[in-house]
């Protein structure tokens, strides 16, 4: 005989308004500093595109740097999940190559505003608040990780050396690639990246 345990409900936390709208802004801004960079991200820009008054800033935010922090952490953090989610998605022994045609591609090239915080805003990192950089910095060694994961030499001091090159690598190819403003030349770097760190895509 089967017996039946009935269990406790268990308490949901409710999301209050204030939450919703705070994650509102800070996914915004997420989008916001990767298109127009840490200085030409302005609050009130901000706000106005969360469909908010620009008084009602402080009653989520301490200050802007404050704001750009968790901004930096939920940028970050999208390119970290979504490297996991492509590490998750194909076959084992693919997962590195993947990660890397995804983030060599032109979807990502062209997807500014929504891609990888680094590439986007690598240049400005050091002139940003300690908090800004804090965010950044651990998203950073987060996406070293994901990548260390895939590498034969994981958990070793070789492999974490690996993981470097190639988080150096990759985003220092997007850099270039999105500075020159020649589309054939953006095209090149990416290609040569994709043959250099990933043969087995072609």
């Amino acid at each position: 005989m089967m017996i039946v345990m009935k269990s406790k409900p268990v308490k949901q936390k409710t999301v209050g308004r204030k939450e919703i709208t705070h994650e509102r802004i800070v996914e915004v801004a997420a989008r916001a500093i990767r298109r127009s960079g840490y200085d030409g991200t302005g609050v009130a820009d901000i706000m106005k595109e969360a469909g908010l008054t620009h008084g009602g800033f402080y009653a989520h935010f301490a200050s802007r740097e404050a704001l750009l922090a968790e901004a930096a952490d939920r940028a970050g953090a999208e390119t970290v999940g979504l490297s996991e989610r492509i590490a998750a998605s194909v076959p084992p022994g693919q997962a590195l190559p993947a990660m890397i045609r995804a983030y060599l591609s032109m979807a990502h090239f062209e997807g500014i505003e929504t891609g990888c915080a680094i590439a986007a805003l690598g240049s400005e990192m050091p002139r940003q608040a300690p908090e800004v950089r804090r965010a950044s910095t651990r998203r950073i060694k987060e996406m070293i990780d994901v990548v260390a994961r895939e590498l034969p030499g994981w958990g070793t001091p070789a492999g974490h050396e690996e993981a470097l090159t190639i988080v150096a690598s990759i985003v220092g190819t997007m850099i270039m690639a999105r500075a020159v403003d020649d589309p054939k030349l953006s095209e090149s770097f990416l290609e040569a990246a994709r043959k250099k760190l990933a043969p087995s895509a072609l």
